[in-house]
């Protein structure tokens, strides 16, 4: 008995001896990528300050989701905050109040962050969606950042970005990116289509749902999203939406129900927020949708 305690004791410190080296090389080389800078050429954009290119700002903001990051009011929120494997993440306060960024960023510094994932010291922020954003047109970008400008102050601190080693892991093995990383900084900004029912519209629109969809927009897992969250649905033609029609779509996103009596789960499907889009958006994103080549979901 006192030899296999012995033995059982040599392994549980060889085990832990393994686990300190892991967990020291995950944080050692996650480190040094988060580190990097970027040398990119930001392009200014005209920052407009009528009160209709602000309401645009507004529906730009909430239709892409950008609340579900920074809170409701902007003043930041919770995007994942567990146990010391998994670390702490959470959305800056955006506003002029004490602990916001508001006051502190020049025009440009926006449009670095939104546009580029990078923050105003030249390096990747941490989960912030700009493959997405990346799409917008000078003007709408403009629009967005007049909204953000304009938002009440609201007092607020945040807690300091914390990543804890699966979330690192997660990352080091591509599950979890940095969007810096995956844009084409150099690559041309396309010019928002006329406000139609049309493909192309809806094309504009549909950045917005590669985040959860894939490129492919064909589901499956979401990369780094929290366990308890389901696979995104296969959204091209092979998926259920293929089967609805414009007023199932339609009603889905403002009432979170699908036709066959499904809820959407808002964490996970921020519906309450794609819902505010107008009948013209989602008519032009599903007549898009229905263009997309039939995939298996997950084909990525």
């Amino acid at each position: 008995m006192r030899k296999f305690l012995k033995w059982f004791g040599i392994g549980v410190a060889v085990l832990a001896g393994l686990l300190g080296i892991a967990l020291t090389t995950v944080y050692a080389v996650s480190g040094s990528k988060m580190s990097t800078t970027y040398d990119v050429d930001v392009k200014p954009v005209a920052i407009p300050t009528d009160s209709n290119s602000i309401e645009r700002g507004r529906h730009i903001a909430v239709t892409r989701s950008c609340n579900d990051c920074h809170g409701k009011d902007f003043s930041g929120g919770t995007i994942a905050d567990g146990p010391f494997f998994v670390g702490y993440l959470y959305g800056p306060n955006l506003t002029r109040g004490k602990g916001g960024v508001g006051a502190q960023r020049k025009d440009i510094d926006w449009v670095r962050a939104i546009r580029h994932g990078i923050s105003h010291e030249n390096k990747a922020l941490v989960v912030m969606p700009s493959n997405e954003y990346y799409f917008l047109s000078d003007e709408d970008l403009g629009c967005l950042i007049a909204y953000l400008k304009s938002l009440p102050p609201v007092d607020k601190k945040m807690p300091e970005l914390s990543l804890g080693p699966l979330l690192r892991a997660l990352y080091l093995a591509g599950e979890v990116g940095m969007a810096a990383e995956k844009i084409d900084h150099a690559a041309p900004h396309p010019e928002a289509p006329p406000v139609a029912v049309s493909i192309e519209y809806g094309s504009y629109l549909s950045h917005s749902c590669v985040g959860c969809h894939g490129d492919g927009l064909s589901g499956g897992s979401i990369p780094g999203a929290p366990p308890e969250w389901k696979p995104a649905a296969n959204i091209t033609p092979a998926g259920n939406i293929g089967k609805w029609s414009e007023t199932d779509f339609i009603r889905t996103f403002r009432t979170g129900t699908t036709p066959d009596g499904r809820s959407l789960d808002p964490k996970s499907m921020p519906w309450p927020n794609f819902g505010q889009m107008t009948d013209t958006e989602l008519k032009a994103l599903l007549t898009y949708l229905r263009t997309v080549p039939a995939k298996p979901t997950g084909s990525r």
